[in-house]
């Protein structure tokens, strides 16, 4: 017999909140949407599997919601520090699994690390940090911070890398970085060989350190 599907739960139907809902609920998941606001819950009401008024401050709800048996419970409180706080540490003293939550500010992020959150995230900030990457190089196309000194690229290889192998370039020796997958056209290669070929104009998907990132960028990328 196949596994459930996931459980996850949204708590906070703002813009943030309201986004993640709708692609999880998109995606097929099972998502149990929440905030204090009538309306907002009506709203998605009928996106996701179940939305329900509540005060998620309140261990007696989220105790009745059941939600100790969620996978992931995504705490998307808005510009409201302390019910986002109390929340993330009421669930994880419930025993959820996963939590990840949204933080206003370096300071908010510090103390839901200290209360357990698994996973913070800067929405404004790492959008910020995106759209910085892209209008600051021609050749950064995305931008994906995975932790606050690693990040993901995707870029596209310039008269530089034009003609020359994986081996040739070097770029994990060179800059410490590693090129994981190239798109040429509409296909993509992923775990490249060490002989394959780079052209101007291929997609590049580049892994790393954010300074070696950027000493990569500098040499390689800019013409």
């Amino acid at each position: 017999m196949g596994r459930m599907k996931k459980q996850f739960a949204v708590i906070g139907l703002g813009r943030f909140g309201g986004a993640i809902c709708r692609t999880l609920s998109e995606q097929g998941a099972e998502v149990l949407a929440i905030d204090s606001d009538e309306d907002r819950v009506n709203e998605f009401s009928t996106i996701a599997t179940h939305a329900v008024i509540a005060d998620s401050t309140d261990e007696n709800v989220l105790k009745s919601l059941g939600l100790r048996n969620f996978d992931h419970v995504i705490v998307a409180i808005g510009d409201d520090i302390q019910a986002s706080i109390l929340t993330t540490l009421i669930l994880k003293e419930m025993g959820v699994p996963r939590v990840t939550a949204k933080a206003q500010n370096d300071y908010h992020e510090k103390v839901l690390r200290k209360i357990g959150a698994d996973h913070v995230i800067h929405p404004e900030r790492d959008m910020g940090a995106r759209l910085a990457h892209n209008i600051t190089s021609t050749n950064v196309l995305d931008y994906l911070e995975l932790s606050d000194e690693h990040s993901i690229l995707e870029v596209v290889s310039g008269q530089k890398m034009h003609g020359k192998s994986l081996v040739d370039l070097d770029v994990r020796a060179k800059f410490g970085v590693n090129i994981v997958a190239i798109k040429k056209g509409s296909s993509i290669n992923v775990s490249p060989r060490a002989d394959q070929i780079v052209e101007e104009g291929d997609i590049l998907i580049v892994i790393g350190a954010d300074v070696d990132i950027d000493r990569f960028k500098n040499q390689l990328l800019e013409e």
